[in-house]
């Protein structure tokens, strides 16, 4: 049954918010228990929770406290041979069955949850976990749920799927040695190349040094030139003016820098529409750079949309107002980078590169950085829509970001325990 795979969260559960007859307790020797302090709960090795106090008998005992499903679980894991475990001062189980001790054989008093748990706490639990083709655990009761309760656990999850986002910057600005600038560019390529070539554009940005972007910054065919070579888009046989400058341009800039390309992803153009070709998106890059410098400086600087979207709708170079691929004519369009692309860049970038970097100086995010966040609408994906079909939530992409977060690190990994949301159900 799953109900048995979890119980033992669950009795982490139980026992650090006191959801059993706290009353008449006794230990399984028939010795009166009375919880003091439940402890701290230990998500790592070592026992369950530290630093409890149980009285026992007219004896107050300090230290820690392990659970598990059956008493014989204490063998099972091998503590009796494990000195982390000589502080344990209560054995807490679902159900006995056989005395433990610790490493010098002193018995370890044992309490038995299974005829003291809340029957109410236990039958909500039940159904929460009881698999009916579910798309998550709690769709039936989710629209039950107070409004205040989703508002503030959403609020939290957005900041936790920013300190997610977080730890992926603090690598890139390890590996790029403390350049803020370089690591903007290749999260800012990363966020040009969407789902489909996102891998494919930071590998990219990542096969080579940042200060040639620098360098080359005012001359768009040089950028475009060193973007697209690097990108294996230039050995085809094209003839057009444009394509052959910009491969004699790179050839120029292969041999001056000693540049490969070895690295890089292939990209991808298959089921794209023609606006997101990596072509449209390599142009459109090359753009933001030759028309701004310091753009690290002016995005920590922003405190509106407006601002940001003055930084960023630039439109491609004029080969590409008649092409989408090399040497092949279209209609002729602006190819400007979008209000809704630069959402997306908001989103996935400059909001988290504002917010690691503000982490890193020991500052707090500001209210206008958070304002930002709050005015952009809502992403459109089969996550948010499910949840909104469930129960009407905020408009905003700070609320479609935490749906993201509650649904693939709580929902898919079944930590109803841990989600204010799960939480609010088993207390009912």
């Amino acid at each position: 049954m799953y109900f048995s795979i979890m119980i033992e969260n669950f009795l982490h559960y139980i026992w650090q918010y006191k959801k059993f007859a706290l009353t008449n307790l006794q230990t399984v020797a028939q010795e009166p228990v009375s919880v003091i302090q439940v402890g701290a709960h230990n998500h790592n090795t070592g026992p369950d929770f530290f630093n409890a106090q149980i009285k026992i008998a007219d004896q107050l005992w300090a230290g820690n406290v392990e659970i598990h499903i059956k008493s014989s679980d204490w063998f099972l894991h091998n503590h009796e041979q494990d000195k982390n475990y000589d502080s344990v001062i209560l054995h807490v189980v679902w159900e006995h069955d056989t005395e433990i001790h610790r490493k010098d054989n002193t018995v370890i008093p044992t309490l038995v949850l299974k005829d003291v748990v809340s029957k109410t706490a236990l039958q909500n639990y039940q159904k929460l976990f009881s698999k009916k083709q579910k798309w998550i655990n709690c769709e039936n009761d989710f629209a039950s749920i107070s409004d205040f309760v989703v508002s503030n656990w959403l609020e939290r999850l957005y900041f936790e799927r920013l300190e997610r986002k977080s730890t992926a910057i603090t690598q890139l600005l390890q590996s790029s040695k403390n350049n803020w600038e370089a690591v903007l560019f290749k999260m800012l390529a990363k966020n040009f190349g969407l789902k489909v070539n996102g891998d494919a554009f930071l590998s990219l940005a990542s096969s080579f040094p940042f200060n040639l972007v620098q360098k080359l910054h005012a001359k768009q065919t040089s950028l475009e030139a060193l973007l697209f070579g690097q990108a294996d888009l230039l050995d085809k046989d094209v003839q057009d003016l444009y394509y052959l400058e910009l491969k004699k341009e790179y050839q120029f800039l292969k041999q001056k820098h000693n540049l490969s390309g070895a690295t890089v992803i292939p990209f991808q153009f298959f089921r794209l529409r023609p606006p997101n070709f990596p072509t449209i998106r390599i142009s459109q890059l090359a753009s933001v750079y030759a028309t701004q410098s310091s753009l690290f400086s002016k995005i920590i600087c922003a405190t509106s949309k407006a601002e940001i979207y003055n930084l960023f709708t630039v439109v491609t170079s004029s080969y590409w107002e008649i092409h989408f691929t090399f040497g092949k004519v279209s209609k002729a369009s602006k190819k400007r980078i979008t209000k809704s692309f630069i959402d997306l860049l908001i989103i996935n970038t400059i909001v988290p590169i504002q917010f690691s970097f503000a982490k890193q100086q020991g500052k707090e995010l500001t209210d206008a950085i958070i304002s930002i966040i709050q005015e952009i609408a809502s992403e459109k994906n089969s996550i948010v829509t499910k949840f909104q079909d469930l129960k009407p939530l905020g408009n905003s992409a700070m609320h479609s970001q935490a749906l993201l977060q509650l649904k693939t690190e709580y929902c898919d990994k079944n930590k109803c325990l841990q989600c204010a949301i799960g939480s609010s159900l088993i207390k009912r």
